[in-house]
């Protein structure tokens, strides 16, 4: 019977096995080929041991507690001053800290053409009123005793051309006057009549007044000029921007000179009710249940370390949310609902409007 012959790739397959068996066996029994020195180990603790003073580790409070990151803001949030329409800083009327009131001009864009535009119209609208005033009254008395005079004397003057007309056409039948004599007599005396006529109607009117149609058309002229005077103050007032509450200015972003352009989204300067200062905490949806309004309540803050600033809860949210307050820890989770629950600093010495703080919250 024939034996069957071994493949010699089957012989060489096994020695390969055979050497990387031995070669692992022999790296496990020799251990780390890296030997660690004292020199080594100094220079790690080094790196990792803090400064004294630097370590910015905190202390969680104990007790039963809701926290959640939060952020300093006035008590009404800040309001943000822009202007309709954009143009150069004529002047900036207010500085960083100091205290308006409702109303204060903070700052105005150049309004010069406006300003003139505004003093046209202011004029055109006293002529319109005196027009009205003179409709109004009529004529003055000595106006009116010069115009029944002229009637007198217009009425004297047609009497005596009538006369002289009618004498004329007498003597024409007898002879003692031509035709044409008699033609310019009647041509006189309907001068005369249709003067007196004319005469007579501006008497009736200056006794009687001006009509009810031109008196309607002055008021018409006075109120088109008054609605021209408004737009024109409106449009200078567009110019100058306003501070729609009492507070503190927070910040200025322009300067006198700079271009302002409100679609850029940058406001012209900051204000703020700063008189009461209020946390807005982002509350984890799986808290709501624990805070109410008026539980006691405190923050902490980087900036004063071991220090603890009391407050108390004034408001919690009506709606879910995304986090207002981002922390730099990589495992903080941003897609997190929250609800903002606002609390009023009891305590508010070296506090400003948007340090960032940790709060905490007794649970009911």
């Amino acid at each position: 019977m024939k034996k069957k012959r071994i493949p010699l790739g089957f012989f060489a397959f096994g020695a390969f096995l055979l050497f990387a068996v031995v070669m692992v066996t022999r790296s496990v029994l020799a251990g780390p080929q890296t030997v660690v020195t004292e020199k080594d180990v100094k220079k790690a603790e080094r790196v990792a041991k803090p400064k004294a003073g630097a370590d910015e580790r905190t202390t969680v409070p104990t007790g039963d507690l809701v926290a959640g990151n939060g952020i300093i803001e006035p008590a009404d949030r800040e309001t943000k001053l822009a202007s309709h329409v954009p143009g150069r800083i004529r002047a900036v009327r207010v500085v960083e800290g100091q205290d308006v009131a409702a109303g204060a001009a903070i700052a105005e864009l150049e309004n010069e053409a406006e300003k003139s535009a505004l003093e046209a119209a202011e004029a055109d609208l006293g002529v319109r009123r005196a027009e009205l005033l003179r409709v109004a009254r009529g004529l003055r008395a000595e106006d009116r005793q010069a115009i029944v005079a002229d009637t007198s004397a217009a009425k004297a003057r047609a009497d005596l051309s009538q006369g002289t007309l009618a004498r004329l056409e007498a003597a024409a039948k007898g002879g003692a006057a031509t035709v044409d004599e008699v033609a310019r007599a009647r041509g006189v005396a309907e001068a005369d009549r249709s003067a007196l006529d004319a005469a007579e109607a501006r008497k009736r009117a200056a006794v009687t007044g001006a009509r009810s149609e031109d008196v309607l058309v002055a008021q018409a002229n006075v109120a088109a000029a008054t609605a021209r005077r408004d737009q024109a103050r409106s449009t200078l007032e567009r110019l100058t921007i306003q501070s729609p509450i009492a507070g503190k200015v927070l910040q200025v972003k322009l300067r006198a000179g700079e271009y302002y352009n409100p679609q850029g989204g940058e406001p012209i300067a900051v204000v703020g009710d700063t008189r009461t200062l209020r946390v807005r905490m982002d509350l984890d949806e799986r808290d709501i249940a624990k805070v109410a309004v008026g539980a006691k309540a405190f923050v902490t803050l980087n900036a004063y370390p071991g220090k603890r600033f009391a407050a108390h809860v004034v408001e919690v949210g009506r709606r879910m949310g995304r986090k207002n307050v981002r922390t730099d820890d990589p495992t903080e989770r941003i897609d997190t609902k929250i609800l903002e629950v606002l609390l009023e600093l009891d305590e508010r010495e070296g506090l400003v409007t948007g340090l960032r703080v940790v709060s905490y919250v007794e649970a009911k």
